[in-house]
């Protein structure tokens, strides 16, 4: 079976899920991310990614075929290490203590990456339509992962409800672009995790 381009290029990494196995790539993708949040995806042209690490337009496609490409690798690979890492966090065999570590591990990641959520907030309809479906994909089996925990947790909780509360949390936790301005990161960090965790406990009537 012939692998997609992108799967190509990842790796596993060890924080859990999949990172891009070639150094450059990983380089200009996270200077693609910080450029597309600030600017705006069809604001940046090949010239504009080759210059922020260094390279001509040209020298750019030696890794990428194109800016559609660099999009969709970005938001593909972040979305198979959410999930990889949120199904290792989940399979804990005690509820609350997975429901915590799924809490942690997301608000790292939305307190680290703020310009990669402004792009998926943003730029998601950008990537081609097979890769966009992947995309949505993996995000809904990463929800599942919460809802299955929440399952465990509050098991009269009806599944409608239950997956309602935790995009309503991820709302909260994706705020980060636009919420974390004013505290020092710990301080953040433990505000979303309050606010998340009585959000998710109100959930059950």
């Amino acid at each position: 079976m012939t692998s997609h381009p992108a799967e190509a290029a990842r790796r596993p990494d060890p924080a859990g899920g999949a990172g891009p196995a070639n150094p450059r790539r990983a380089e200009i993708l996270a200077a693609a991310s910080e450029l597309f949040a600030r600017r705006g995806y069809h604001g940046v042209s090949i010239g504009d990614l080759g210059r922020s690490v260094g390279l001509t337009g040209p020298a750019l496609y030696r890794h990428f075929s194109g800016k559609e490409a660099v999009l969709a690798e970005m938001l593909l690979d972040i979305s198979e290490r959410l999930l990889a890492e949120g199904a290792r966090r989940a399979a804990g065999s005690d509820p609350a203590g997975a429901l915590d570590s799924l809490l942690r591990w997301h608000i790292a990641f939305a307190l680290d990456n703020p310009a990669l959520i402004t792009v998926h907030e943003r730029e998601l309809d950008n990537v081609p339509e097979p890769d966009r479906h992947r995309v949505r994909r993996l995000q809904r089996a990463y929800v599942e992962e919460w809802v299955a925990v929440l399952r465990r947790l509050r098991p009269g909780l009806p599944d409608a409800r239950t997956r309602a509360a935790v995009h309503a949390c991820f709302g909260l936790l994706n705020s980060t672009p636009r919420s974390a301005a004013g505290l020092d990161r710990a301080d953040m960090a433990a505000l979303l995790h309050a606010m998340a965790r009585a959000a998710l406990e109100a959930a059950a009537p």
